[in-house]
C-alpha cells in the first residue's frame, strides 16, 4: 500500500509542505525503520541503511586518524570523544557514534542543539527544547558527563521532528542519526542550519546523493579522508 500511495504522499509533500504531526497522523506507517528505509529507496533508488554504514564503517580509521591529529579545542573535543573506544577490542557501535558524533566537530557544526542528553525525569522538559534531532535518555548518574559522551546503554533514544516524538525506542545512536536523515529527506525537511554541513556530508560523500560540486569545507574533509 505504502508503495501504491508513493506518488500522491510525494507530490503532497513537495507541493504542500504539511506539517510533521500532520504526516504522522495520516501515514502513521512511514514512521517505522522499514518503511523510512523503504520511502528512501522510493525517492532515491538506494539502500539507506546499506550504504550509511558501508561508507561509516569504510571511512572510520581514517577519521579516527583525523581526529587524533586534531589539536586545541577541536582536538580535545575529540580526544574526549575517543576516551569512549577500548582500543583492545573496539565496538562498532561505538566506533560508529564516535565518528557520528566527531564529524559536526570536525566540519564546525555545533551538535548541542540536534545530540541531545537527558535523564529519564527530565525528558519532558528535553523534549520541550529540541526541534529537530536525537535524544537519548539516559540514567541519572551519567547525564551529566557532557556533550562528548557516547552513551552505548541508554535507556532509550527518540528521534524528535518539529518538536514531536516521531520514533522512538530506536536501537542505537548510529541508527537514529541514519533514521532522521532518512525522515528529513523523505519528509522533505531543510537541515537544521546548526548541522547543515554533517547532513549534507552524509549526503553528498557517505551516499552519493545531490550536487557534485561540495562546498570548500566538505571537499577538503574528502579529500582527507580519501588521500
Amino acid at each position: 500500500m505504502m508503495d501504491q500511495t508513493f506518488p500522491l504522499r510525494r507530490r503532497e509533500i513537495v507541493t504542500q509542505e504539511p506539517a510533521v504531526q500532520s504526516m504522522v497522523e495520516r501515514w502513521p506507517g512511514l514512521f517505522t525503520e522499514r518503511q523510512v528505509f523503504a520511502e528512501f529507496n522510493r525517492i532515491a533508488s538506494k539502500n539507506l541503511e546499506g550504504q550509511f554504514y558501508e561508507a561509516l564503517d569504510q571511512h572510520t580509521p581514517r577519521f579516527i586518524e583525523l581526529f587524533k591529529s586534531k589539536k586545541g579545542t577541536t582536538g580535545q573535543k575529540l580526544t574526549d570523544l575517543m576516551q569512549h573506544i577500548n582500543w583492545v577490542s573496539p565496538d562498532v557501535t561505538a566506533l560508529r557514534s564516535v565518528v557520528l558524533k566527531g564529524l559536526p566537530i570536525v566540519l564546525g557544526d555545533d551538535s548541542s542543539e540536534v545530540y541531545k542528553a537527558c535523564s529519564d525525569t527530565a525528558k519532558d522538559e528535553a523534549l520541550a527544547s529540541v526541534t529537530v534531532g536525537v535524544l537519548t535518555v539516559v540514567s541519572e548518574d551519567t547525564e551529566q558527563q557532557g556533550l562528548n559522551t557516547v552513551h552505548l546503554q541508554p535507556i532509550s533514544t527518540a528521534i524528535i521532528l518539529e518538536g514531536s516524538t516521531v520514533m522512538d525506542n530506536v536501537r542505537d545512536f548510529p541508527q537514529a542519526v541514519c533514521l532522521i536523515f532518512g525522515l528529513m529527506y523523505a519528509l522533505h525537511l531543510d537541515y537544521p542550519k546548526c548541522m547543515a554541513n554533517t547532513f549534507k556530508f552524509i549526503q553528498a560523500v557517505m551516499l552519493g546523493l545531490g550536487n557534485k560540486t561540495l562546498p570548500p569545507k566538505l571537499l577538503t574533509l574528502k579529500n582527507k579522508l580519501l588521500s
